[in-house]
């Protein structure tokens, strides 16, 4: 069986209604567990888009600007409070979390990131590390309630989350500077 496949099947995984429930109970499990395995899931069916449409992919995106910035404004869209909110309450919403992670960011990932230099990785990783840096500033300090569907303490956690996912972020930015400066070429 090939990476598609696999690919298809955690997407039907996640889109159970159990499993579904289950990772949008939890404000950390629902933004970092759930959202990054449906753009998984994209990345490990991309290979089977990538075959049946080349000359697309070639022209659409054959720098993998135009596709790098499609997964960067469908997951900066996610991150935002009140998405979150409405992918919990309103059901067009939440079907287009589960067909837009996948397919618009994960696909759209696999195929942008091989064609972008080091340099522009590095800058995509720096951009979403401060991203991640305000965003957990964001939902630590917050003195209100950003998500109706979930409690301030579990905003707190999610904003502990994206301050250790800048750390980690971080570090490999460190590592690539100091230890393997060949990424910055």
């Amino acid at each position: 069986m090939n990476q598609s496949f696999y690919g298809l099947l955690l997407l039907i995984f996640l889109v159970a209604p159990p499993v579904a429930h289950f990772m949008e109970s939890h404000m950390v499990i629902h933004m970092h567990m759930q959202m990054p395995m449906l753009v998984i899931a994209g990345m490990l069916m991309a290979r089977f888009f990538q075959k049946r449409f080349p000359t697309f992919f070639e022209k659409w995106n054959s720098n993998g600007i135009p596709g790098i910035l499609l997964f960067v404004i469908i997951v900066v869209y996610w991150m935002l409070p009140r998405t979150m909110d409405e992918a919990l309450t309103t059901n067009s919403v939440e079907v287009f979390k589960f067909i837009s992670l996948p397919f618009l960011a994960g696909v759209s990932l696999r195929d942008s990131w091989k064609k972008l230099s080091s340099l522009g990785k590095n800058i995509i990783i720096i951009g979403f590390t401060v991203l991640f840096i305000g965003l957990g500033w964001l939902y630590i300090w917050s003195p209100v309630q950003l998500c109706n569907n979930y409690l301030i303490i579990e905003q707190v956690t999610l904003g502990w989350g994206f301050l250790l996912t800048a750390i980690g972020m971080i570090v490999y930015l460190g590592y690539n500077f100091f230890i393997d400066p060949s990424a910055y070429e």
